[in-house]
This record gives C-alpha cells, sequence and structure tokens, in this order.
C-alpha cells in the first residue's frame, strides 16, 4: 500500500487567496477541504500580515506535510504582478514557518496537469476538479485553483518519488 501525503495548495492573490487540500498516493487524489481567504485590511502590509496569520491558520487546522503554490507570472500591469508576488511571498512565509516544503508551478503547468490544455479557463478548472476530486459542488473559482494546485503538486511529487525509487534501485524510467 502506497503512503497518502497531505498537500495544500495555494493560489495567491492580495485580496483573496484561495486553498485546497488533499491527501494523495501520487494517482489517487481525495478531498479533505478548500476554500478561500478574504484578506483583511486597506494598506498592502496589513493585507499580506492577513495572509499569512489566515495561511498560518488553515495549516494549523488541516496539518498538511508539503504544500504547492502557484509562480507569478506578469501579464500586462506590472503593479499587480508585484502585489501578487508578495501574497505569494506572505503565504510562503507562513509555510515554511511550518516547516513545509514547498514547490513551485506555473499557472500553465497546473491547467496542463488537471485539464490537459495549458490553456483552460477557469470553468474548465471547476468542472475538472468536481469530476476528479468526486465533488457534489462545484468549487469557487479561488478554491478550484487552490485545489488545481494541491492535484498538480501531488502528479509531480508522485513522478519526482518514482525517479528517487528508480535511482536508489538503479533502474530506468519506466
Amino acid at each position: 500500500m502506497i503512503a497518502k501525503t497531505r498537500i495544500i495548495g495555494i493560489d495567491p492573490g492580495s485580496r483573496c487567496t484561495g486553498y485546497g487540500v488533499i491527501d494523495s498516493d501520487g494517482f489517487r487524489h481525495n478531498y479533505i477541504a478548500s476554500g478561500y481567504l478574504k484578506i483583511k485590511g486597506d494598506e498592502l502590509p496589513e493585507r499580506l500580515g492577513s495572509i499569512f496569520n489566515q495561511v498560518a491558520g488553515v495549516i494549523e487546522q488541516w496539518q498538511p506535510q508539503s504544500m504547492g503554490i502557484e509562480q507569478v507570472f506578469v501579464n500586462k500591469n506590472v503593479d499587480s504582478a508585484l502585489k501578487l508576488g508578495q501574497a505569494r511571498g506572505a503565504a510562503i512565509c507562513a509555510c515554511v514557518n511550518a516547516q513545509l516544503p514547498v514547490d513551485e508551478y506555473t499557472p500553465r503547468a497546473i491547467k496542463k496537469a488537471v485539464v490537459g490544455n495549458g490553456s483552460a479557463d477557469k470553468q474548465q478548472i471547476q468542472q475538472m476538479m468536481k469530476i476528479l476530486l468526486k465533488l457534489d459542488f462545484v468549487p469557487q473559482s479561488d478554491e478550484a485553483d487552490g485545489l488545481a494546485i494541491a492535484v498538480c503538486h501531488a502528479n509531480h511529487m508522485q513522478i519526482k518519488n518514482r525517479g528517487i525509487a528508480n535511482k536508489v534501485r538503479g533502474g530506468r524510467w519506466r
């Protein structure tokens, strides 16, 4: 029997941060919890403190063993990307403070891992999370993104672990 790992996926935002918690053995994923954190505060430093504290609370409640987070991408608005990067930093600090290993994934890699298409839209992500995790509801967009990041991370951990096991046995990728 393959051991399950509890994983948290974080979709950072300076106003709303989504999260998803799953248990996974790399092949089968079981839904544990998901939601979104409404970030309090008018000024950015206040909001960053809120992200740190609320993510720390979710970690304490659900006790994940590993964390995946979305990487920042710069679109047209550099100011928004900087704020997103700072929100991401606050979430990462909460995870590091809880001694969780952190892995980062591009939005395209996340979409490709859960939908099979790196250009998938929000509704496709939501529907795939409902199907893959056998949910009886369609998750809100930010929480669906958090769940998708957790599933992407679980898939990558399985590949990484298989590679380590093959190296130990002196084998090749199968």
